[in-house]
């Protein structure tokens, strides 16, 4: 493995005393950081092109749901193609690709991180808006709409992953035998920066999402409970799993976040400040990559929701278990909610009960 013992042209170094916040920090944490990563390339590409081609050439007509799924699988699928970079990186400890690859890199990371929270809230909210006021759900959540709200959050995400661009070089760096190696890492020099960064990232990109999420959830369960039929439909329980999984893989990294964040409050020759730094130093690298298995999973939970289609439908399955999405154009045009052309998503959705008129004739996915 190569190790350069002076500095290439173009490529910053910082000060020793800033921080180590690199994937590569600990041995065993990238070690199995690099592991993870590669079962999440080798999954999640083939996943999420597949539920690309399953939604573009498969499904004519798209619901609301089925373009925010589309859109999805695209930051997944992207975000996936990137991590044979970090499976690199994390195999040979040491970053090959430059300054200008490391900060689109990671901010192409941070990109995906508030893409995909951002799309399932718009999920939870666009199913709050089908349960709660049905009535209202063909003026307010339609895919015209629809497609004017994601172009616009996929503005605010490129401007809010701005932070991962400016705060992040490479500089060079001694592992842990103290041989020289170079790290993508923030170039943090003032503490405010580091804090600023990271409770950002965490407020921003995950409690105030969920906060929304929560709500609508808690709101689109008493409506179900207020009427005749007690038992949740699937399309919920479908939505619900792909925000549980987010939340179970990101939460780390959040945590970890704010154990930085906490850590900057104390004076560096404090105990309470070296084990924090010592906490999210060598916890950083295996949070990072269970964070990139969530891009990988709705691949996997789809699957499951429409296996009872596999031996039918083959390959077309995927297509069949979203295809009800299209409800919404369907209920448009006066037609029965229980008639034939509302088949596919909606059978799933019902598991073998009828919903009331209501919920059934105007769920849009």
């Amino acid at each position: 493995m190569h190790t350069p013992t002076t500095t290439p042209p173009m490529i910053p170094t910082t000060d020793p005393n800033q921080e180590d916040d690199s994937l590569v920090s600990n041995d065993f944490s990238t070690a199995l950081g690099a592991f993870i990563l590669g079962l999440v390339f080798l999954l999640g590409v083939p996943g999420n092109v597949f539920i690309v081609w399953s939604i573009l050439a498969r499904i004519r007509k798209h619901s609301v749901t089925t373009f925010l799924i589309l859109n999805l699988a695209c930051a997944d699928g992207v975000l996936m193609a990137l991590t044979i970079f970090f499976v690199i990186y994390l195999a040979k400890q040491t970053w090959i690709f430059g300054n200008p690859m490391c900060k689109v890199l990671f901010y192409l990371c941070n990109t995906n991180m508030y893409a995909s929270i951002f799309l399932i809230t718009l999920m939870s909210v666009h199913r709050f808006v089908a349960v709660v006021f049905p009535t209202k759900v063909m003026i307010y959540a339609n895919t015209r709409i629809a497609k004017r709200v994601v172009v616009g959050m996929w503005a605010l995400v490129f401007l809010m992953s701005i932070p991962s661009l400016v705060f992040r070089n490479v500089r060079e760096d001694d592992d842990e035998m103290g041989r020289p190696r170079w790290v993508c890492a923030p170039n943090h020099t003032r503490p405010t920066y580091v804090r600023f960064q990271y409770s950002f990232e965490t407020v921003s990109g995950f409690i105030l999402p969920y906060a929304v999420i929560i709500t609508s959830y808690v709101m689109i369960l008493k409506r179900l409970r207020q009427t005749q039929f007690k038992r949740k439909v699937r399309s919920e329980k479908l939505i619900l799993a792909i925000v549980v999984t987010f939340g179970i893989f990101w939460f780390p990294y959040h945590v970890i976040n704010m154990i930085q964040v906490a850590a900057e409050w104390y004076p560096e020759d404090s105990p309470t400040r070296e084990k924090l730094d010592h906490i999210w130093q060598s916890s950083r690298a295996v949070t990072s990559a269970l964070a990139f298995i969530s891009s990988c999973a709705n691949p996997v939970l789809y699957t499951f929701a429409g296996k009872s289609y596999i031996r039918q439908n083959g390959f077309a399955f995927m297509a069949r278990l979203l295809e009800g999405t299209s409800l919404d154009q369907g209920t448009k045009k006066g037609r029965n909610p229980n008639s034939e052309s509302s088949v596919g998503l909606n059978n799933v959705i019902s598991n073998g009960n009828r919903t009331s008129p209501a919920l059934n004739g105007n769920n849009t996915g």
